[in-house]
C-alpha cells in the first residue's frame, strides 16, 4: 500500500527509512539527513532524460526514463526489500514527482508498503530555510577563546553528558581556521549544512538553551544562517582559557596525525605571508622542516592566533563567566553547575543535572 505523508507527518514516523531516489550528483549536493540514495538514473542519464523532455517531448522522455530505468528495476526492488526490513519506508524525489512515484507504484505492486513524500526534497528544504529564516527559538551560550584551549573538546564533552552543544565545525567539516580543512575531506554545500544544522536544533528543542563555540560568520566554505549568527552575537559569551604549554600539545596531538601533516601545514603557511610577511613565515618553514614543531606551534600562536582573536588568557569581567581548562574535569563541573544554575530556565534540567542530583 502507497501511503502519501506531508513533511511534518514524516516526523511522527518512528525511525523512518528515508530513500532517496533522485541522482547521485543531487544527493551529493544536499538530501535530508539520514536519508539512502537509490537512484532511478543516474548523473549522465538524468541529463539525457530532461534534454529529451526540453528540447523534444515529455513523452519522449517518459519513454526514454522508461528503457533506462526497466532492467535496473530487479536490483532497485531488492534493495528496497531489505530497507523495509529495518523501518517504516519512505521514497521522495525532488518534489515528490514521477520518480518517487514511479518506484512506489512498482514496490506496491511487489507487496511492499511505503510512504511517499510529497512534495520531495523540496519541501524539507523550504521547511529548513524557513526555521533559518525566524529568530533562533534558543538562547545561545558560546564559548570564547584564543586557538588551542580546547573549545572543540569542551563542547563534545558536554555532549557526551546531555548537555544541548552543537559542534558547528564537525558539521562545517572545517576547524575554522588558514589550517582548518587538514585531514577532514570534502565540505559539504551549503544546503546540505544549513540541513544538518536544522536537524541538530530540531534534536534539541526540548532545551531553553544550546551552547556552541565562537565563529565567524563563514567556517571554512559555509556560511551560518544570518538568524543564527544574530543569536550568537546575542548570546552568553563564557571566556574559555589554557595554559599556552597545553594548548600547544593539544594542538600537536590534533594536527599531527592527520596524514601528510607537515606538508599540508607547510602548503597552508603560504596563506600567511600577506598577514604575517615574507620573513616569519620563512622562520616558521625552517622551524616546521627541522622538525622544531613546540617552537613552531608556540609561535604560530603567539604571532598570529592570539594577535587575531585576541581572547585574554586569564580571567576577565568582561565576560558572564569564564573557566581556566588547565584541569578539564574541574573546568566541565563548573561549566555544568553554571548551565544548570544560571541558564536552564527554572524547573528545566540537562540530561545530566537530573542524574546527578537525582540520587540525593
Amino acid at each position: 500500500m502507497i501511503t502519501e505523508i506531508n513533511i511534518e507527518e514524516l516526523k511522527t514516523l518512528d525511525h523512518p527509512i528515508l530513500v532517496d531516489v533522485r541522482s547521485e550528483g543531487e544527493f551529493a549536493e544536499a538530501t535530508i539527513p539520514g536519508s539512502v540514495n537509490l537512484p532511478l538514473f543516474n548523473n549522465a542519464e538524468r541529463v539525457e532524460v530532461g534534454t529529451t523532455y526540453t528540447q523534444a517531448t515529455p513523452s519522449l522522455a517518459r519513454e526514454l526514463g522508461l528503457s533506462i530505468v526497466s532492467p535496473k528495476l530487479p536490483d532497485i526492488v531488492k534493495k528496497v526489500e531489505e530497507f523495509s526490513k529495518k523501518g517504516p519506508l519512505v521514497l521522495f524525489c525532488w518534489r515528490g514527482g514521477m520518480r518517487s512515484k514511479s518506484l512506489a507504484t512498482v514496490v506496491d505492486l511487489m507487496g511492499i508498503s511505503v510512504y511517499r513524500l510529497q512534495g520531495g526534497f523540496k519541501a524539507y528544504r523550504n521547511q529548513v530555510v524557513a526555521f533559518h529564516e525566524n529568530k533562533l527559538p534558543f538562547r545561545v551560550v558560546v564559548l570564547r577563546g584564543n586557538t588551542g584551549v580546547g573549545k572543540t573538546e569542551l563542547l563534545r564533552k558536554l555532549r557526551a553528558e546531555g548537555y544541548p552543544a552543537i559542534d558547528l565545525e564537525k558539521l562545517a567539516n572545517n576547524r575554522g581556521s588558514v589550517f582548518g580543512a587538514m585531514g577532514l575531506g570534502s565540505p559539504p554545500s551549503q544546503k546540505k549544512f544549513e540541513g544538518l544544522l536544522y536537524e541538530e536544533l530540531e534534536s534539541l528543542s526540548k532545551f531553553s538553551y544550546i551552547i556552541v563555540e565562537c565563529e565567524s560568520k563563514r567556517i571554512g566554505r559555509v556560511t551560518l544562517p544570518t538568524s543564527f549568527f544574530t543569536a550568537m552575537k546575542e548570546g552568553i559569551q563564557i571566556l574559555h582559557y589554557d595554559s599556552l604549554k597545553n594548548r600547544v600539545q593539544r594542538l600537536l596531538s590534533e594536527y599531527t596525525t592527520v596524514p601528510n601533516a607537515l606538508q599540508e601545514i607547510g602548503t597552508a603557511l603560504e596563506r600567511l605571508i600577506k598577514t604575517l610577511g615574507h620573513v616569519k613565515v620563512q622562520e616558521l618553514r625552517v622551524l616546521l622542516d627541522e622538525g622544531c614543531l613546540d617552537v613552531f606551534t608556540e609561535r604560530l600562536l603567539l604571532e598570529y592566533y592570539d594577535k587575531l582573536y585576541a581572547y585574554p588568557n586569564e580571567p576577565s569581567s568582561d565576560y558572564a563567566f569564564f573557566i581556566n581548562y588547565e584541569e578539564p574535569a574541574q573546568a566541565l563541573r563548573k561549566l555544568e553547575c553554571y548551565l544548570d544554575e544560571k541558564v536552564a530556565y527554572p524547573g528545566q534540567e540537562s540530561a545530566l543535572f537530573t542524574v546527578r542530583y537525582s540520587a540525593k
